[in-house]
């Protein structure tokens, strides 16, 4: 993705600097998990995100690109754990760990409710 205006800690409320905010670098982390699952869950699963661990290194301007990777690392039951990273053009951003969990998306919408 590339650094917008919307995505700065000032804009999300999360600071008050006009640079990649925390929340949208997380968010970016996640989807790279999701990404890397690439269609391969059961007909009527998703993954819900159920921890984040992401130290945010540096700061990454507006008009910058930022790229998020997400390794699988490890199945324990329901849960997905994964190895994330991002970087600019300057180098690494963040780096941590995302724990997805596998659930059916009608069970998890009923208990919503």
């Amino acid at each position: 993705m590339v650094v917008s205006e919307a995505d700065t800690a000032r804009a999300l409320r999360s600071g008050t600097v006009d640079v990649l905010g925390t929340p949208r670098l997380i968010a970016l982390c996640e989807e790279a998990t999701c990404a890397a699952l690439g269609g391969r869950l059961p007909e009527g699963h998703t993954t819900v995100g159920m921890r984040v661990q992401v130290d945010h290194l540096q700061p990454t301007a507006v008009g910058i690109e930022v790229v998020a990777e997400a390794t699988l690392e490890k199945i324990e039951g329901r849960r997905l754990m994964f190895t994330v990273s991002a970087s600019d053009t300057r180098g690494l951003v963040a780096a941590g760990k995302v724990t997805r969990v596998l659930v059916e998306v009608d069970r998890f919408h009923s208990k919503a409710h």
